[in-house]
C-alpha cells in the first residue's frame, strides 16, 4: 500500500516539471523574442533620426532659399557704380544689395564649395569706395549633391522657356531659378530633398 502511494507521488511530480528540452526550448524563444524586440527598437530609432535629419534638412534649406530670394530680388548696382550683377554661372552667382540696411551695396557672391552652398559678402571701404575688404564666407547649406545650382532666364522667360546657355550674359538675365538637391545621409534609406525658388530682378526687370 504504501509502496504504491510512493509510485504515484512519483509519476505525479514528473507530470508537472520541465524537461531539459522544453528548458531550453523556453529559453530559445526567450531570446528570439527579446533579438525581435530589441531589432524593432533600432530601426524605429534608425527610422526616427532619419526623419528628424530629413526634417531638419528641408527647413535648413527653405530658410536658405528664402534669404537667398529676398537678397538677389533687391539686386542693384554696387556702390562703385558696378552693374548690379558681377558674376552668373551654374556654381555661382555674385551681385550687389544693401542686405544690411546701411546704406551701402554690400558685394554678395553664393556659391558652390564641395557640398556646401556658401555665401560670401565684402562690405565696401575706402574713398571712393571698393570691394577690397576681407570677404566673410558662411555656409548657408550643408551636404548639397547637385552640381548645377543657378539657372537664369531673359525678359522672354514664360514659365516653360530653356534657360540662358553658358557663358550667360548677365545683361540679359531678369530672373533667376535657384535649386538644392541634399541628402544628409547618403549611407542611409534617406532619400534626397530638392528645392527650389526662381527670383525676379526688381530693379533691372524690363517685361517681368
Amino acid at each position: 500500500m504504501n509502496h504504491k502511494i510512493k509510485n504515484d507521488r512519483t509519476v505525479s511530480l514528473n507530470q508537472s516539471g520541465f524537461t531539459i528540452i522544453e528548458t531550453l526550448i523556453g529559453i530559445a524563444i526567450f531570446i528570439l523574442i527579446v533579438g525581435v524586440l530589441t531589432l524593432f527598437s533600432k530601426n524605429i530609432w534608425t527610422y526616427n533620426s532619419i526623419i528628424n535629419s530629413e526634417l531638419t534638412s528641408v527647413n535648413t534649406n527653405r530658410i536658405a532659399l528664402k534669404t537667398m530670394v529676398a537678397e538677389i530680388r533687391t539686386a542693384s548696382s554696387g556702390s562703385n557704380g558696378a552693374y548690379a550683377i558681377s558674376l552668373a554661372n551654374s556654381t555661382s552667382f555674385t551681385f550687389y544689395s544693401d542686405i544690411y540696411d546701411n546704406g551701402l551695396k554690400e558685394k554678395i557672391r553664393y556659391f558652390l564649395n564641395g557640398t556646401n552652398l556658401q555665401k560670401g559678402v565684402i562690405v565696401p571701404t575706402g574713398s571712393p569706395l571698393a570691394y577690397t575688404g576681407n570677404e566673410v564666407i558662411t555656409t548657408m547649406v550643408p551636404y548639397v549633391t547637385n552640381s548645377s545650382i543657378f539657372d537664369y532666364y531673359d525678359e522672354n522667360y514664360d514659365g516653360t522657356t530653356a534657360p540662358l546657355g553658358a557663358p550667360v550674359d548677365i545683361s540679359e538675365i531678369r530672373l533667376v531659378k535657384i535649386t538644392v538637391t541634399t541628402n544628409n545621409n547618403p549611407g542611409r534609406s534617406a532619400s534626397p530633398i530638392t528645392i527650389s525658388s526662381q527670383v525676379t530682378l526688381r530693379n533691372i526687370k524690363d517685361n517681368l
